[in-house]
């Protein structure tokens, strides 16, 4: 009795540790985050549940975020997905994923605004993001792999 007890314990910490409170932004939200210039290196993947190659690079950005845990190296995921899906979509899809990385969700009507201020290079196409520091600023509007996404930060980390 006393070990099922433990198990189910276990089970519940895991789920409610994986569970994220996702803040819902606008741009104008948004928009000091993604200008924020220091040592930090901040990759800024913009995606969403429905679409399919921001979901097959999740798990890189997820790795990522793992690997560069102990250096200055922050991953932001920002969904498109809509608001009243976050408890019904976007949660469990990061908890059965196990994305563990800060998202944020941003919802703005005036996507033609901030989508230029983004970036006026972006089309609005996802996978888009952006990886800066004081010293680097790049954006993409592409699919990664991992190898790739290692390689730009180890080019661009700003090293103590």
């Amino acid at each position: 009795m006393r070990v099922t007890f433990i198990v189910v314990l276990f089970v519940i910490m895991g789920r409610i540790a994986l569970s994220q409170d996702i803040k819902v932004l606008d741009y104008k939200g948004i928009k000091p985050i993604i200008e924020t210039l220091n040592d930090t290196t901040y990759v800024v993947n913009f995606w969403a549940t429905w679409c399919s190659p921001c979901v097959k690079e999740l798990p890189y950005f997820q790795k990522l975020h793992d690997n560069f845990r102990q250096d200055k190296v922050k991953v932001l995921l920002v969904s498109l997905d809509f608001v009243k899906q976050i408890d019904s979509r976007l949660k469990p899809f990061l908890e059965k994923n196990k994305i563990t990385p800060q998202v944020l969700l941003l919802s703005d009507p005036d996507a033609n605004y901030w989508i230029n201020e983004i970036n006026p290079e972006w089309s609005g196409a996802l996978p888009a993001t952006i990886i800066f520091n004081r010293n680097f600023y790049r954006f993409y509007e592409k699919s990664f792999t991992y190898e790739e996404l290692e390689l730009i930060i180890n080019q661009n980390i700003i090293k103590p």
